[in-house]
C-alpha cells in the first residue's frame, strides 16, 4: 500500500511539471520606453498626477508631465486613466525554496540540519521555475527576500528579482542578511511544547534552555569577533568568515521574534556587537517602539492579518501596529508569511493597515522603499525616482485595494514581463471547457 502511494505521488508530480507555464524571462529593454498620462505614486510619499516616465537602459531618465514622445525607436505605454506605482518587495519569504510543503521533500531546500550554521547561502538554493514565483508578479511583487529557515544561525538571505533563467541571473543583492531565529521565551504550559529549539523535558525549565542558547550564540559572536581581529590566521574557519559582513555592516542581522523580552534581547546585539538590527516578527514592536527608534533597530512586520499575540492585546492590534511604529520613527516594512498566500496578499496588508492610521501611501512605502531601506537595496529601487532601476507595475485601480488591483502591466529594470502565472491558465481552461465567456 505504502508503494501504491509513492508511486502516485511521484506520478502526480511528474504530470505537473508537464504543465510548466510557457514563460520565460524577457530581453534586456532597448530603445526608448515612455509611460504617459498615468496618476504616478513614487513610493516616498508624492503622488504626481497626469505625469510620464521615460524610461531608457532599464533606468528611470526622467518624470514629468511635459515629456514629449521624440522619433525613432520609441515604445510608448498610454497609462491614462491607470495608477504607477514602484514595483513591489516582500521582505522576507521562502520562495524559489519551498514549492509543495512537506509532503514532497524533494521540492523543499529551505531548512538545514544544526543550529549554527551562518555559513548557509539561501540564493544557491533559489528555483527560478517556481509556479508560485508568477503568481506574485500577476500581483505586482517583483522583488523577494530569500530566506533560510532553521535554528539559531541559520544562513544568509538575498534579494532577488523575479524574472530569471536561474538564480546567477535572479539575485539583485547577495547575502545582505544573516538570520538568527529566537529561542522561545514564552513559558507554555506542561505539554503545549516550548517553541523553537527549546526543551519538551518536563524537568527542564524552558526559559533557562532558551537563555542557554541564546548565550551560545553570543559567545559565537565573540569568538567570531576575536577571529576577525587576528592578523594572521593559522586555519581559515568558514563559519566565522561568513559573519564578517555583520562586523564591517556590510550585512545586517535580522532576529526572528515576537515577544518585548526577545526583542529586548534583540537589541543587546546592537549593544554588545554593534551589529545593524532588523527584527522580524515583532508583533509586540508597538510596546518598545521608541527604544527601537533609539538603537535604529528596524522591523518586519511578518503576518498582519493575524490575532494579536497576547490575550490582553486588543483584537486589532496587529492592524495599529504600523502607525504606532511610523509615529514613533521606527523604520518598518510589512511582509505576508501566510502559507496559503505565499506572499500574495502582501499589498492587502498594506491596505488594511491605511485603515488602522497609516495614509495610503505610507501603507504603499511599508512595502516598497521602506522594505528597500531595510534590505538595502534602496539607492537602486523601491521608489520611482530618476537614476533607479525601472521596477515598476501599472494597475487599474488602487494596488492597496482587494475589489480594484489589477495589475496590467510589469516591468523589471526597464524589460516588460509576461504575467501570465498557472492561475490564469487554468481559469481560460475551465471556461473554455464549460463555454464561459
Amino acid at each position: 500500500m505504502k508503494q501504491y502511494i509513492s508511486i502516485l505521488i511521484l506520478t502526480v508530480v511528474s504530470l505537473a511539471g508537464f504543465a510548466q507555464e510557457t514563460v520565460y524571462p524577457a530581453a534586456a529593454q532597448k530603445g526608448l520606453l515612455i509611460i504617459k498620462n498615468a496618476t504616478v505614486h513614487t513610493g516616498n510619499g508624492q503622488v504626481l498626477t497626469n505625469s510620464s516616465l521615460q524610461i531608457k537602459n532599464g533606468k528611470i531618465e526622467n518624470i514629468g508631465t511635459d515629456i514629449a514622445v521624440p522619433a525613432g525607436d520609441v515604445k510608448v505605454v498610454d497609462a491614462t486613466g491607470k495608477h504607477v506605482y514602484p514595483g513591489l518587495i516582500l521582505s522576507n519569504t521562502n520562495i524559489g525554496l519551498k514549492e509543495i510543503g512537506s509532503q514532497v521533500r524533494g521540492s523543499n531546500d529551505f531548512n538545514e540540519l544544526g543550529e549554527l550554521n551562518p555559513n548557509i547561502q539561501s540564493i544557491v538554493a533559489y528555483n527560478t521555475d517556481s509556479k508560485i514565483i508568477n503568481t506574485l508578479r500577476s500581483n505586482g511583487i517583483l522583488m523577494a527576500n530569500v530566506i533560510p529557515s532553521g535554528q539559531l544561525l541559520a544562513g544568509s538571505s538575498s534579494v532577488v528579482q523575479l524574472d530569471a533563467w536561474n538564480w546567477e541571473d535572479a539575485v539583485y543583492k547577495a547575502n545582505g542578511a544573516m538570520h538568527f531565529y529566537m529561542p522561545s521565551l514564552l513559558n507554555r504550559p506542561r505539554g503545549g511544547g516550548f517553541g523553537r529549539g527549546a526543551a519538551a523535558d518536563a524537568d527542564v525549565d524552558p526559559i533557562k534552555a532558551a537563555l542557554d542558547r541564546i548565550e551560545m550564540v553570543k559567545a559565537f559572536f565573540r569568538e567570531a569577533k576575536s577571529y576577525q581581529a587576528q592578523t594572521t590566521r593559522p586555519a581559515t574557519n568558514l563559519k566565522f568568515e561568513s559573519v564578517k559582513g555583520l562586523f564591517n555592516k556590510s550585512q545586517k542581522l535580522f532576529v526572528h521574534c515576537n515577544l518585548v523580552k526577545e526583542m529586548l534581547v534583540a537589541v543587546d546585539f546592537v549593544k554588545e556587537f554593534g551589529f545593524d538590527v532588523t527584527i522580524i516578527g515583532g508583533s509586540e514592536s508597538f510596546q518598545i517602539a521608541p527604544l527601537l527608534k533609539q538603537h535604529n533597530v528596524s522591523v518586519i512586520l511578518q503576518q498582519l492579518h493575524s490575532l494579536p499575540t497576547s490575550e490582553d492585546d486588543d483584537v486589532d492590534q496587529p492592524f495599529k501596529t504600523p502607525a504606532a511604529l511610523q509615529q514613533a520613527g521606527v523604520l518598518y516594512a510589512l511582509t505576508d508569511e501566510d502559507g496559503q498566500t505565499t506572499g500574495r496578499n502582501l499589498m492587502f496588508d498594506a491596505g488594511t493597515a491605511s485603515s488602522y492610521g497609516l495614509t495610503k501611501e505610507e501603507a504603499l512605502q511599508a512595502i516598497t522603499l521602506n522594505a528597500a531601506k531595510i534590505l538595502g537595496i534602496a539607492d537602486r529601487t523601491g521608489s520611482i525616482e530618476i537614476g533607479k532601476d525601472a521596477n515598476i507595475i501599472v494597475s487599474e485601480g488602487d494596488i492597496l485595494d482587494m475589489k480594484s488591483s489589477i495589475v496590467t502591466r510589469a516591468f523589471i529594470q526597464g524589460r516588460e514581463i509576461n504575467l501570465d502565472d498557472k492561475h490564469k491558465q487554468l481559469n481560460e481552461r475551465y471556461k473554455t471547457k464549460y463555454g464561459i465567456k
